[in-house]
């Protein structure tokens, strides 16, 4: 029987570490150059009137994804301003308490929102381009045709792009931790305790993933982009911009309805996909890899229920 309340949670990889997030706390952990584990928490930050527009269905997913980046900052600074850094020098380069300058985390919140709507522009603008290069050719031009080729050509660049990237030892490191945050919260929600044994066993694909929700984004996107014309051109391009939040808050309904229903017989398979995309944005962590992933969890349940932190060695 279980002892203490199952709390929403999700997560997401640092650079050498991995972060967790709950309704009022976040906490991350990162391996340091000496082999020791550091630990970084704090409250998160919720506006009132941001969390009345998180029940507005559609508008949601928007608000969620600017919220994410923004609670996610600080976790992101954190790891990259610590993991490099030679633990004989913390006393000349840890911030002073750890606090966080607010300004500072707003700031890299919006440069956040801005470097991923600048990608998800030329994201959507680009296939529509290549897209539009084979309308001279009479069996592409049609407009539900053109809708497919350029939702297809969006699919192989998604792809080609994770499996380049995932080629590097930094990124593939990265992935690693993704892998190592999936498996501790399918654990968690097993129900199981949270040891390296339990959370090695468990599944690293998750249904409410990113990776699924970068993926929904393409399929949805077709189906959106259907109801307006595909000429002239600068309308086609000006549609993808414009109707970006459309599939974003679509893409985020799709999302849940998915994680809803991953154990019913028959509408688990709409987020097979997803899980299938999660092969490439996840790799098996290793034993320490799965350590920092726990320290992170067990720092953020621990925050969230208010309890006292307990320092541990790495």
């Amino acid at each position: 029987m279980k002892t203490k309340p199952m709390i929403p949670v999700g997560g997401q990889a640092l650079v050498e570490g991995v972060m967790f997030q709950g309704r009022a706390e976040s906490a991350s952990a990162i391996r340091r150059k000496d082999g020791s584990i550091e630990t970084f928490q704090q409250p998160r930050i919720l506006v009132p009137w941001v969390q009345s527009l998180k029940k507005v269905p559609f508008l949601r997913g928007v608000v969620a994804l600017y919220e994410s980046l923004k609670n996610g900052s600080a976790h992101m600074t954190f790891a990259s301003d610590r993991y490099d850094v030679d633990p004989s020098e913390d006393e000349a380069t840890k911030p002073e308490e750890k606090k966080q300058n607010i300004l500072m985390v707003v700031m890299i919140a919006i440069v956040g929102v801005i470097s991923y709507v600048f990608g998800k522009l030329i994201f959507n603008v680009t296939p529509a381009l290549l897209a539009a290069m084979f309308q001279s050719v009479p069996a592409l031009s049609g407009h539900v045709i053109q809708n497919l080729l350029e939702g297809g050509i969006k699919l192989v660049l998604l792809l080609s792009y994770l499996y380049l990237i995932s080629l590097t030892p930094l990124i593939r490191r990265v992935f690693q931790y993704h892998g190592a945050e999936h498996k501790v919260i399918n654990c968690y929600e097993s129900g199981r305790p949270i040891t390296v044994e339990n959370v090695r066993a468990s599944s690293r694909l998750h249904y409410r993933c990113g990776s699924s929700f970068i993926l929904f984004t393409v399929f949805v996107g077709i189906g959106v982009y259907m109801i307006v014309p595909i000429d002239p051109l600068w309308v086609r391009l000006v549609s993808r911009i414009a109707l970006l939040p459309v599939v974003i808050g679509i893409s985020f309904e799709v999302l849940q309805f998915t994680n809803r229903f991953r154990e019913h017989r028959f509408l688990s398979v709409l987020g097979k996909p997803g899980l299938s995309l999660q092969l490439l944005t996840t790799r098996e962590p290793n034993d320490e890899q799965i350590r920092v992933a726990i320290e992170a969890f067990e720092t953020w349940e621990r925050s969230e229920l208010g309890q006292p932190d307990v320092q541990r060695e790495g």
